[in-house]
């Protein structure tokens, strides 16, 4: 199992030692380094500015969201940054939720899967540049040409030679049509809130868009799925679990408009919609610490690996036979040596165990 390293959301500012922690993954043999963006810092320049102090470890954003910037611009971010990166950048898109969308940038949200599949083609035809690129749209018509146009506008190439034509474009997807629509178009999907449980189900969705994939894709086999995982190394369950339950508290009562949470949507479809409806009720109430409280310990078991390392290894195992290539960790510079032991198999003494739990409490 490859590992890889989020640098998380920005909350009030940069996240705290975020340049240490990046260089101790790319040491300590981390395949990549991921980005997020919400509605405050962007994806893209702080992979510019962290990426330059770093020399092998891979650069992608997870996610650049589609309505933060038009198609052209999201690729010629991703041209500008491959070629500064030396061929290591991937472009990890979204369509992130109405209330981002329509509250923040401002655009519709309505039709995500017909927008993503006419953004991604944008992008691959900027990447391409064999020819000037147009769109007959309806979301992101080339020359745009409605009713306030000028009629100036004129099918443009990249000035610039993209490093690679097929740099690859990873796509963020939670529902079944989501995940389908990422195995025929993308070269790899990032999920979120996957359950252990719910492994078949991902895989069958993956396949269904591997059976319309164009025969110009990349191979299937080089199709990579990194997912955002939760490791928590630590000798007590409850402890480790408490370390995920506010992240899974914010997203199941606190992200997206109620009633139109597809966060929350993917833990009912776990069987969990008798739980989520009391941790949104408290989380919308501003009862965030019960609300906390309140995400049972078997949900977090469900999507994070939590407790002691030979626990966490024992359930690896339906993780290494799934559809996962990668995981994705989050956490300080000091645990990510233990959480690439855990997930890779290396020693891990009880003292380095103790050391970490301490430094967690802290």
């Amino acid at each position: 199992m490859r590992i890889a390293y989020s640098t998380g959301y920005w909350s009030a500012g940069p996240p705290k030692d975020a340049l240490k922690a990046i260089r101790t993954a790319e040491r300590l043999g981390y395949e990549s380094v991921w980005t997020s963006e919400a509605y405050g810092s962007d994806a893209f320049t702080p992979l510019a500015w962290w990426g330059s102090r770093t020399s092998t470890i891979k650069l992608g954003t997870a996610i650049a969201q589609l309505s933060a910037r038009p198609p052209a611009a999201a690729a010629m971010a991703a041209i500008t940054l491959d070629h500064l990166s030396g061929g290591r950048f991937i472009l990890g898109l979204g369509a992130s939720g109405p209330q981002v969308v329509e509250g923040w940038y401002g655009q519709p949200y309505p039709k995500p899967l017909a927008r993503t599949r006419e953004y991604i083609g944008i992008v691959r035809d900027v990447l391409a540049r064999e020819h000037p690129v147009t769109s007959a749209g309806p979301h992101y018509p080339l020359p745009y040409t409605g009713p306030d146009a000028t009629n100036l506008g004129k099918p443009l190439k990249s000035t610039v030679h993209p490093l690679r034509a097929n740099l690859p474009i990873y796509l963020a997807a939670e529902g079944p049509k989501n995940v389908a629509l990422a195995g025929e178009i993308a070269d790899g999907w990032i999920p979120f809130l996957l359950s252990r449980n719910a492994l078949d189900e991902a895989r069958t969705n993956l396949e269904a868009g591997f059976a319309v994939r164009a025969a110009e894709r990349s191979p299937r086999e080089d199709f990579e799925v990194i997912l955002p995982m939760p490791v928590v190394p630590h000798p007590d369950v409850e402890a480790a679990a408490d370390m995920v339950r506010p992240m899974l508290a914010l997203y199941i009562g606190g992200m997206g408009a109620k009633g139109a949470n597809f966060h929350r949507d993917v833990i009912d479809r776990l069987g969990y919609s008798a739980e989520s409806d009391v941790i949104q009720e408290l989380y919308l109430a501003g009862k965030k610490r019960e609300a906390i409280a309140a995400v049972p310990t078997k949900l977090v078991e469900e999507l994070a690996l939590v407790g002691p390392p030979e626990k966490i290894r024992d359930e690896l195992a339906v993780w290494e036979e799934s559809v996962v290539t990668t995981f994705l960790v989050q956490g300080p510079s000091f645990a990510l040596r233990t959480i690439r032991d855990v997930v890779q198999g290396g020693s891990i003494s009880r003292a380095k165990l103790a050391a970490l739990a301490l430094a967690y409490k802290r």
